[in-house]
């Protein structure tokens, strides 16, 4: 799975919309979206926040594996 496919995975898991997220780590609605559509990446620092936010780890969010 790609980036954009396990974050929406794992937003979805945490029952959280792209807005709340969003607000969680300081990024705007449609950033996250973007995010989810594979049309860009984040920063490193802002993946970190994004997977600790998740509940993960970045290396499960670039992981090309079938969530664990």
């Amino acid at each position: 799975m790609s980036f954009a496919e396990n974050l929406k995975k794992y937003r979805e898991k945490k029952d959280m919309s792209q807005a709340q997220l969003a607000a969680a780590v300081g990024i705007t609605q449609p950033t996250i979206a973007q995010y989810e559509k594979g049309l860009k990446l984040p920063t490193v620092v802002t993946a970190a926040e994004i997977a600790k936010r998740l509940g993960t780890t970045c290396e499960n969010l670039v992981d090309s594996n079938e969530m664990r």
